[in-house]
């Protein structure tokens, strides 16, 4: 699949897998066509989140995968449709403990991503470290925005918008940024975050 410059994200929570659309992004924001339906399955030894063409899952368009298991620095691979490596990524273990960080690389391209806002991350982990008051939900608004290590461009960012299931508005401004790598990548922020 081709570059796509702007999409949203909408998170479906079922009993035992995680689903998320993956959606056009109008022009007046609201959502669009359907681009990929992803489903991750909990509680298997490597992380691995498939994307379809439908909801009834009948044509796979691509997939990423972790290459340990379940590990907290586990490197995930993007693969197309036929199964070859077309991107990777992985969160940055030590750098998260304040501010999530990651590595996403594409097309000879190397990118590293943090959470905006440094003040929210350190509140979020607080608020999750407080027995009592972190089993209140609170939505904390957190982005990633995603830079070219080499030029320092950016390259893409998720913004989590306020809803009751999670929802991203995601922007690919670089064009050498495939859809495959970029909607795996803003998956993986919800899915693997909290790891």
């Amino acid at each position: 699949m081709a570059h796509v410059s702007k999409f949203l994200v909408k998170q479906r929570i079922t009993m035992m897998v995680n689903r998320y659309e993956v959606r056009e992004a109008n022009a007046d924001g609201s959502e669009g066509a359907l681009l990929a339906f992803a489903q991750q399955k909990r509680m298997q030894f490597k992380e691995e989140v498939n994307f379809y063409a439908d909801e009834g899952r009948t044509q796979k368009l691509f997939s990423f995968k972790a290459r340990q298991g379940l590990d907290v620095r586990a490197e995930h691979d993007v693969f197309d449709e036929h199964g070859n490596a077309i991107g990777y990524f992985k969160k940055e273990f030590a750098a998260s403990l304040l501010r999530s960080t990651w590595q996403m690389s594409y097309a000879g391209v190397n990118t590293r991503g943090q959470e905006r806002n440094e003040l929210i991350a350190i509140l979020r982990r607080i608020w999750e470290w407080i027995p009592v008051v972190g089993d209140i939900w609170i939505p904390f608004l957190f982005h990633f925005d995603f830079v070219d290590q080499a030029t320092g461009e950016q390259v893409m960012s998720s913004e989590r918008k306020v809803a009751i299931r999670d929802r991203y508005v995601v922007h690919v401004p670089d064009s050498r940024l495939d859809f495959p790598v970029a909607a795996s990548m803003a998956v993986a922020l919800d899915a693997l975050q909290s790891r």
